[in-house]
């Protein structure tokens, strides 16, 4: 039995007799006294387990205030290879947290956890230190926002904001009220799925295109399903998703074909194998945006067949592109 299996042992033996001697969980964990005694100082201050030797009973037991009561050693039915797993969900979580937000509050988790893992802490934190995302054209977000959104979202509170709308000439900035659904992130940057009181409608708002967010007292909140929430914004493409989505056809080169038949582009795509080797990929969308800027990846190796607006707006870009080119 590993470690985190012995710790439960003892702590569900004492819980259970009472009082239990040496030679009992010796017995019963089938380790050496010293392992025995290793396992006992660390239960007692490393996870603050309140174990007391006996004299009279010659045992351990629960200290006094204990006694009778149910007690839990907080996180052991973790595994060390769980604690591990736990300690790059972290990291992963850190590498989302733009302005060490997240961070402040985990930290004391991330602690605990590592201390739990004893002699094996510091290999923990270096196994960290080899995890790493990297992330590209990511937009900050205001801590102060991040936080007063993603606690609205979790008391089911209505928000009051003034949002920056993106457009030309530095876009125009309103004024409005929101009931709060949902926080997405989404290609390095973070959103709020929220009913818009003003426009009675669904909107998604970047975060980083808030300049003030505060949370209105007494408000009532307008509340939806996760179901009604998938069925409004999560039908189209990427980020543009609210609306009546179409389908576009792509049909993608034999040579590209091999890499995009592993991605998702969709969790509703459709796709087959051409008999040529090319891959027929078809997919809905609601605004073309951030379509056509995926599709230009793959400039030169993929055919836009359908509908006839996404086909002239794809020609389009690729004509300017070379304008530009020809500038040079």
């Amino acid at each position: 039995m590993d470690r985190t299996e012995r710790f439960y042992k003892i702590e569900m033996m004492i819980r259970s007799l009472g009082c239990v001697s040496f030679a009992e969980l010796r017995e019963a964990l089938e380790v050496s006294p010293a392992t025995l005694k290793r396992d006992l100082q660390y239960l007692r201050e490393r996870m603050d387990a309140p174990i007391e030797y006996d004299a009279a009973e010659n045992g351990y037991r629960f200290g006094e205030q204990w006694r009778g009561q149910r007690h839990e050693l907080p996180g052991v039915w973790f595994s060390e290879k769980e604690l591990h797993a736990l300690l790059t969900m972290h990291q992963l979580m850190a590498s989302l947290d733009e302005n060490g937000l997240l961070n402040r509050h985990l930290q004391p988790m991330l602690d605990k956890l590592i201390g739990m893992l004893g002699g094996e802490g510091q290999q923990a934190q270096e196994m960290t230190r080899r995890i790493k995302l990297i992330s590209t054209a990511r937009r900050r977000v205001a801590s102060e926002f991040f936080e007063t959104v993603g606690s609205a979202v979790v008391k089911r509170q209505r928000l009051r904001i003034r949002y920056r709308k993106r457009g030309q000439g530095g876009g125009a900035v309103s004024e409005r009220e929101v009931s709060p659904q949902r926080l997405v992130h989404y290609r390095n940057t973070w959103y709020l799925d929220a009913w818009c009181h003003g426009s009675q409608g669904m909107r998604r708002f970047a975060l980083d295109a808030m300049e003030a967010a505060e949370p209105v007292d007494g408000a009532p909140l307008h509340s939806l399903s996760l179901r009604q929430l998938e069925d409004e914004l999560d039908q189209g493409y990427g980020i543009f998703a609210g609306g009546d989505p179409q389908w576009a056809t792509l049909i993608f080169s034999d040579s590209a074909a091999p890499w995009v038949a592993s991605e998702e582009w969709h969790p509703s795509q459709r796709s087959e194998w051409l008999p040529d080797g090319r891959w027929r990929l078809e997919i809905p969308f609601v605004d073309a945006t951030e379509l056509l800027m995926d599709l230009l990846r793959h400039a030169g190796q993929v055919e836009v067949v359908s509908p006839p607006g996404l086909k002239d707006a794809y020609a389009q870009r690729l004509r300017s592109a070379v304008a530009l080119l020809d500038k040079g």
